[in-house]
């Protein structure tokens, strides 16, 4: 059976610093990225946006936080 990351428990005890997040963006802001396109469900972004609103950060910004947190789990996995 497939787990999908929006059902793993372990994503309910992620913490952000909102402040420290948007001090980041700042710093970074210019930084070479590449845009990237996904196709995601719609109540995947409604969901990734309540909770970004909630952190205090844009949701394009938590999607990469999560993205570079489950990186981070792979490579040590």
């Amino acid at each position: 059976m497939k787990k999908y990351a929006k059902r793993l428990k372990e994503y309910d005890k992620i913490e952000f610093n909102s402040k420290a997040i948007i001090s980041g963006m700042r710093r970074l802001q210019g930084a070479r990225r590449k845009p990237t396109s996904i196709a995601l469900e719609e109540d995947l972004i409604k969901e990734l946006k309540k909770i970004a609103d909630k952190k205090g950060i844009p949701y394009q910004v938590l999607m990469r936080l999560l993205i570079a947190d489950g990186l981070k789990r792979l490579k040590a996995a």
